[in-house]
């Protein structure tokens, strides 16, 4: 048995392993006549078949759609902008997210969860002043501090000044009990350079995961998970209490970066499956998995745009049939390109069969013997 299926080894293993005798015999025959029956047929065109298998169900999705996650903020793009966005491989999501496991011992201690929640938040300058002005007759920016939005991110004057003189090594800082500071450049300044320097007090960072913007700890049937609008997955996996194996990000490109392209890979198929999904569609694994390997193959992700996959066809018709034809025909010809015309696109332009189906036959025949035959 072994020897004739076409299951892989390692699939025939895990059988064996659980099963023995007659009985791993007949699983290992189901299995390999399921195995048999998935497989495609030499020369089918499964590019066209999973580009129609996505873009027909993509006709029926919803526009402009956001899940709102218990509050506004943690709105998610979902249905048609967000396969776009996938498809498209942009770098940045228009609503970047983040869903973060925590370790065994935190499923059931919201106290814990909520001071691991504030923890990760990001804590700018902006979030807990009152107000700042620009004093020109003393040639320094005066800000209020919060004193109750202090108690609430359970931070102290200290932690605020701390973060200011780290920051501004070449400006004098002085904070106040009341919650005053005052930030003075230590050497001369026009006007001009004064605002800027308003601009980066109000973007100081105070405590948190920078990006994250907003958290929201969320029961589930498993536990506490803590849901974020904005990402940062390699200092989020990096936190003890965090459960790194679980945690995951709607960021593809931040993704490749951290965890690999393969990663990047199950992280494309999964995001187009939970979009579908959401919209009460249902499209076959297999299709999405093509589209997937395609726009990851070259180790890097690639958008299916005339700057990604698109770009790196062989073919030169090929690549002036998806956009901009004029420039693709023109560089194609001060480089003396030759086009084998082995595809599908190329052929059907010159009006040539197909290498699909049985375009893909070649069968030669000896007129001459046959012409022999039939005067027999």
């Amino acid at each position: 048995m072994n020897a004739e299926c076409g299951v892989p080894q390692i699939i025939i293993n895990e059988i064996n392993k659980k099963y023995s005798g007659a009985k791993a015999k007949k699983v290992l025959e189901e299995i390999n006549k399921k195995y048999e029956k998935a497989k495609i047929t030499p020369g089918e065109a499964i590019g066209v078949v999973a580009a129609q298998s996505l873009g027909e169900p993509g006709t029926q999705m919803t526009l402009n759609t956001k899940h709102f996650a218990g509050v506004a903020e943690m709105g998610v793009t979902l249905g048609l902008p967000r396969l776009i966005e996938i498809f498209d491989a942009k770098r940045e999501p228009s609503t970047p997210t983040m869903t973060i496991y925590l370790k065994d011992k935190y499923k059931d201690d919201e106290d814990a969860v909520k001071k691991i929640a504030a923890k990760i938040l990001e804590i700018k300058f902006e979030d807990i002043m009152e107000n700042i002005t620009v004093n020109l007759l003393d040639f320094r920016l005066e800000a209020q501090v919060s004193l109750e939005s202090l108690e609430n991110y359970a931070l102290t004057l200290d932690d605020v000044e701390k973060a200011l003189k780290n920051v501004f090594d070449e400006e004098d800082v002085k904070v106040y009990k009341k919650g005053l500071i005052k930030l003075s450049p230590k050497k001369e300044i026009d006007v001009a350079d004064l605002y800027k320097l308003k601009a980066r007090l109000k973007e100081v960072h105070i405590r948190g995961i920078k990006g994250i913007t907003h958290v929201l700890p969320i029961k589930k049937q498993h536990g506490w998970i803590i849901q974020t609008a904005g990402t940062n997955l390699k200092k989020v996996l990096l936190m003890e209490d965090v459960d790194a194996t679980r945690t995951r990000c709607n960021n593809i490109f931040e993704i490749a970066s951290v965890l690999g392209i393969e990663a990047a890979r199950n992280a494309i198929i999964r995001e187009i499956i939970l979009t579908l999904k959401d919209q009460g569609l249902n499209v076959n694994l297999r299709h999405i998995m093509l589209i997937a390997d395609t726009m990851t193959i070259e180790g890097v992700v690639k958008g299916v745009t005339r700057y990604g996959i698109s770009k790196k066809q062989e073919s030169v018709l090929a690549r002036a049939s998806f956009e901009v034809p004029l420039k693709h025909l023109f560089n194609a010809a001060t480089k003396k390109e030759k086009d084998n015309l082995k595809g599908v696109i190329e052929n059907i332009m010159i009006n040539q069969t197909i290498p699909i189906g049985t375009g893909i036959v070649k069968l030669v025949v000896d007129d001459a013997k046959r012409t022999k035959k039939k005067g027999e």
